[in-house]
């Protein structure tokens, strides 16, 4: 059995519980060691096989994996691996080998960054709607995700992969409909010990990035969401009646 399992947003115990139990039962685990905390391996057998797959090609990976077959394999992403991990076309491959497989969660980083900013994504009257996404560059990006096009909403962005784009990436969002002044965010390695949070605008996200020279491992957050002005939610209003409670006017 293969298991994907997303390794959380950066801190070592931020892991999911049954992540952990599978690192530690796992005779081999093939981790993405330019972005998984390293701590994690922690939790592996001494036992365990330990491969990193920074430095293999879709074809090694599989191959480390048809060689296992009769073994516990953990797969470890970043992050969840359902947002960027390349998995579908890991999983097609096992498919195909008849290997079987299954998915374990994690928290994503755009959960761990909206954490270290101590910010909700969704504020009534300010943004209901999250967009996740990311500049084209070596992959591609279809015309109709352009960012300058996802900008229109005003909602609030969280752009992964895009940290050494940021001039670029400020012009497509201010043409897109955000202001120069909308208030962002640079979140450099979220919930790890060396996390850094920037705060800006989008109109100096380039230059925020430089002064602090990052250029890379960074999700971009933007929106009205990291202003203060907001409305209450109407799920704890007096006034609002719900499943659980009467709405009381005075």
């Amino acid at each position: 059995m293969v298991y994907f399992v997303g390794a959380g947003s950066g801190a070592a115990d931020l892991i999911t519980v049954r992540g952990m139990r599978l690192l530690e039962k796992a005779d081999i685990i093939i981790y993405a060691g330019s972005l998984v905390n390293p701590q994690l391996l922690n939790y592996a057998a001494k036992t365990a096989e330990i491969y990193d797959s920074s430095s293999m090609t879709l074809d090694e990976v599989i191959a480390v994996m048809k060689a296992g077959d009769t073994k516990t394999i953990v797969r470890l992403h970043t992050g969840d691996p359902c947002i960027y991990g390349a998995i579908r076309e890991q999983m097609d491959r096992l498919i195909d080998l008849g290997i079987p497989y299954e998915i374990c969660p994690g928290v994503s980083s755009l959960c761990g960054a909206a954490a270290s900013l101590k910010a909700e994504y969704t504020l009534p009257d300010v943004s209901q709607t999250v967009i996740i996404t990311r500049m084209e560059g070596r992959t591609p990006v279809p015309a109709k995700e352009d960012i300058s096009l996802l900008a229109a909403h005003n909602a609030t962005m969280v752009i992964f992969l895009s940290t050494g784009m940021l001039e670029r990436l400020s012009e497509k969002l201010i043409n897109g409909g955000y202001s120069a002044e909308t208030p962002a965010a640079i979140v450099y390695k979220a919930t790890w010990e060396d996390e850094k949070i920037c705060r800006c605008t989008v109109g100096t996200l380039n230059e925020t990035a430089r002064k602090n020279r990052i250029t890379k491992t960074a999700l971009i957050t933007v929106g009205d969401f990291l202003g203060n002005d907001y409305s209450l939610s109407k799920l704890y209003d007096k006034s609002f009646t719900t499943g659980f409670r009467k709405g009381v006017t005075e």
